[in-house]
C-alpha cells in the first residue's frame, strides 16, 4: 500500500492550514504527524481518509503499483478518531455486526474472540450510549486494529483512555501494525514512541 500526497494544500476561508505538502507513505512503515493543537494534523488525516477535500493537490492510493479507484479506498483503510461517531442506539454486538458488513475481521477472528481482546465481552448486550468514554475509545481502536485492511489512520489514539487502557493500546498497536501502513496524528510522545517517521505539519505552512 502506498499513499502519495502531491502538492497538497488546504484553506479554510482565507487561512491556509498547510500548503504544498508532498509526502509518500508506504507499507510496512509507520508515520506520525505532529504539531500543536489547531496546526492541521486532523485536517490532513481527514483529507487522506477522503473525509475532507483538499483545496489544491491530489492524494493517490496504490496497491502493488496499481492505482486504487476513489470509490474503493474505504475498503483498504481503518480509522479511529475523537470525531468518529459510533451509532449510540446499537448494542455492542449490533455495532460490531454492522461494521462487519463493510470490513471483515482479520486473522479469521470470531466476534467473541474480538470482544475478549478489547476486554468488552461482558458488555455485549449493552447499548453504546451507556458505554464510558474509555470503552468507546477501545471499541474504535479495536475495530481499526482488527479490521482486515492495509492502512490504519489514528488521531489522538489514547483520548479518554486510563493508564490500563493506554497499556492496552501500546500492546495492540505494536502487535497489529507490523505489516501494515500506519499514519498517526499526535502531540503526545508516548502515543508514538515506537514510530520510525516523524513529520511536523508546521513545516508546510
Amino acid at each position: 500500500m502506498e499513499i502519495i500526497a502531491d502538492n497538497l494544500s488546504k484553506k479554510f476561508q482565507r487561512d491556509w492550514i498547510f500548503r504544498n505538502l508532498n509526502l509518500h507513505f508506504q507499507t510496512p512503515h509507520s508515520y506520525t504527524i505532529i504539531g500543536p493543537n489547531g496546526s492541521g494534523k486532523s485536517t490532513l488525516l481527514q483529507i487522506l481518509a477522503g473525509i475532507l477535500p483538499a483545496t489544491n493537490g491530489t492524494v493517490t492510493f496504490k496497491d502493488n503499483s496499481q492505482t486504487i479507484p476513489v470509490e474503493k479506498i474505504y475498503q483498504h483503510l481503518s480509522i479511529a478518531t475523537p470525531y468518529l461517531e459510533l451509532i449510540e442506539e446499537f448494542t455492542l454486538l449490533e455495532a460490531v455486526k454492522f461494521h462487519l458488513e463493510f470490513k471483515p475481521l482479520k486473522d479469521n477472528l470470531t466476534i467473541k474472540e474480538f470482544l475478549e481482546i478489547m476486554k468488552l465481552e461482558k458488555a455485549i448486550k449493552k447499548q453504546i450510549k451507556h458505554f464510558s468514554s474509555g470503552m468507546k475509545q477501545r471499541l474504535k481502536l479495536g475495530l481499526a486494529f482488527y479490521s482486515q485492511t492495509d492502512l490504519i489512520l489514528l488521531d489522538e489514539p489514547t483520548s479518554n483512555l486510563d493508564n490500563q487502557g493506554i497499556a492496552w493500546y501500546h500492546q495492540e498497536i505494536e502487535k497489529n501494525t507490523q505489516d501494515r501502513l500506519l499514519i498517526l496524528c499526535s502531540n503526545q510522545s508516548y502515543e508514538y514512541e515506537f514510530c520510525e517517521n516523524i513529520i511536523s505539519i508546521s513545516s508546510f505552512k
